[in-house]
């Protein structure tokens, strides 16, 4: 009976081979999700960078023009004043809603009575359609007979026009946004600071810190990589916020609460401008891009 021996070079092939096969199960496994994304993603991301190099409507593409849509949108006072909007919302949503959830966080990982239902009940908010949370929101602020005037009226001060005077207006969509962005910001920092070792602030104790000192030497260090994470998905989230701003003002009054997602919208849907919308579009998807690589560099510079 004839036997053969295999050598470690073709062990070695024999291994690789498998490798390949595995490879190759795996890639066909993940191949619809595959499909989905690019249908989902891939394509329109494409077909909207066709759309701002042309000159096109709903119903059909157009010429190609080159960037004179990017020009005419930068030579719109409109769209600097929603990019100016933009950037105001994201700056005060980001920080409101961190720096609420950050207080939220640390009084929940304390000894408090009740904390479990807290935690429960801080996260109705983030979980709850946002049309039923902003259209709750108008009907609170909406007129000089809404809940808030009311109860502004038991101090004997005048009915506020919340959502049509555009002072007013801008701090309304941002205390929504503040009050629907919080919980996400309050979970994520919660979860780190519940791994935080005990042992540190057992050292911070023996070195005579105070509560302020521990906070800035041993709580806040170990903060800064989910600080910068959840500032650049709020700001994205931010930028990209549709309903809160169509359901609340529809970019009024006067555009003053009007942000570029919303602003594109009209373009494409009111006045038929696909080419100009789509500009719209992926500027303020590389606006989002380059914020981010910021951000991220920064962070990994920190550390």
């Amino acid at each position: 009976m004839r036997t053969t021996s295999k050598t470690p070079a073709k062990i070695q092939r024999d291994f690789l081979t498998g490798n390949q096969k595995t490879k190759l199960f795996s890639f066909l496994f993940i191949l619809p999700s595959l499909c989905f994304i690019s249908l989902i993603v891939i394509y329109p991301l494409f077909t909207g960078l066709s759309y701002s190099f042309r000159d096109g409507t709903l119903l059909e593409m157009g010429d190609f023009v080159g960037l004179q849509n990017y020009i005419r949108v930068f030579q719109m006072p409109s769209f600097a004043s929603a990019v100016k909007f933009s950037l105001m919302f994201s700056v005060i949503s980001v920080f409101g809603s961190y720096s609420l959830g950050l207080g939220i966080a640390l009084l929940l990982n304390t000894d408090l009575p009740g904390r479990s239902f807290f935690r429960a009940a801080i996260l109705i908010p983030w979980i709850i359609p946002s049309v039923v949370s902003v259209v709750a929101w108008r009907w609170l602020l909406g007129d000089q007979n809404s809940i808030a005037n009311a109860a502004l009226g038991l101090f004997g001060i005048k009915p506020i026009l919340f959502l049509a005077d555009p002072f007013w207006a801008v701090i309304s969509v941002s205390i929504v946004k503040i009050w629907r962005s919080f919980p996400f910001m309050m979970v994520s920092i919660l979860a780190v600071l519940q791994t935080i070792p005990a042992e540190q602030y057992e050292a911070a104790d023996l070195d005579g810190a105070n509560s302020f000192q521990s906070f800035r030497y041993v709580t806040w260090p170990n903060l800064t990589s989910i600080t910068v994470v959840c500032a650049i998905l709020m700001t994205i989230w931010s930028v990209n916020d549709f309903d809160t701003i169509y359901l609340l003002t529809n970019g009024g009054p006067f555009e003053a609460t009007q942000n570029i997602i919303n602003l594109a919208y009209r373009y494409a849907f009111t006045k038929n401008d696909i080419s100009a919308s789509s500009a719209m579009a992926i500027i303020a998807m590389l606006f989002m891009m380059i914020l981010s690589t910021i951000m991220m560099k920064k962070q990994n510079k920190d550390n």
